[in-house]
């Protein structure tokens, strides 16, 4: 199969994915009534999820690829030989630790809070809540993301790859899905500890895993109550378009 068919394979797996998801919130809500047509709906699904998805994968392509054709890395095929699902596990695990250190530290730096409160600025958390996310931290974790897929070499479908396990887990782990995973919940990251880090209080500064929640249990960042949060988004208000979100984050910071 061509690395062209691999990625219509992959866009169809997505769109089916969310379909999926999307029945889901309708059948079994985490929150019941909560609106399909939320506040930021189509600012999200427009500007976040395709154009600057678009603009942003060319961006970032560009930039791997200078690196690569600036230092020639990838020639050396450090990871020739070795089967594509193990180079797969070996990507989302390590790319996974590195964004629980990145998210927490996000949390803590008032510089790269700015870029990531866009994305805890919904208050109708659902399955389309994981792409908005700031311009500039999208740039940072994808170009982390993918850069070393292609330095060290490794099958060329492992990025699409990659790229719809990010794309699919996203979406569930914002869904308004009423999930009980029991044990597995020690492990693998859903909606019962994710929409607690989108909720206003104790939680929001908790729970930063993204696939494998097993990093909050062993860094002790877990938090997973018996009830359920009740209200999600920041504090402050926030600007409701896509280019004030965009620019809201350069604003000064000298209080009133």
């Amino acid at each position: 199969m061509s690395i062209t068919e691999i990625r219509y394979i992959s866009f169809l797996i997505i769109a089916i994915a969310a379909l999926i998801i999307f029945f889901l919130e309708r059948l079994f809500p985490y929150t019941p009534n909560q609106k399909i047509l939320r506040q930021g709906f189509w600012n999200d699904i427009i500007f976040y999820n395709f154009l600057q998805t678009f603009l942003l994968g060319i961006i970032i392509s560009y930039i791997i690829e200078f690196i690569d054709n600036s230092t020639g890395v990838s020639r050396l095929k450090i990871l020739e030989g070795i089967p594509v699902w193990v180079q797969l596990v070996i990507f989302t695990v390590s790319h996974d630790l590195y964004i629980y250190f990145f998210h927490k530290w996000q949390h803590k730096n008032k510089f790269l809070w700015r870029l990531h409160e866009a994305h805890h600025s919904t208050k109708e958390v659902d399955w389309l809540s994981g792409v908005r996310s700031h311009a500039l931290e999208i740039l940072i974790n994808q170009t982390v993301e993918f850069l070393p897929i292609v330095l060290l070499g490794a099958s060329p479908e492992v990025a699409v790859y990659k790229g719809v396990i990010s794309a699919v887990w996203g979406m569930y782990i914002h869904s308004n899905i009423d999930v009980k995973s029991g044990r597995l919940q020690l492990l693998i990251n859903g909606p019962e500890m994710h929409r607690w880090h989108h909720s206003i209080g104790k939680g929001r500064n908790r729970n930063f895993a993204t696939k494998l929640a097993v990093w909050d249990w062993v860094f002790h960042t877990d938090y997973l109550p018996e009830n359920k949060p009740d209200q999600y988004g920041l504090k402050t208000d926030f600007p409701n378009d896509y280019f004030s979100q965009l620019i809201y984050a350069f604003r000064s910071f000298k209080r009133k």
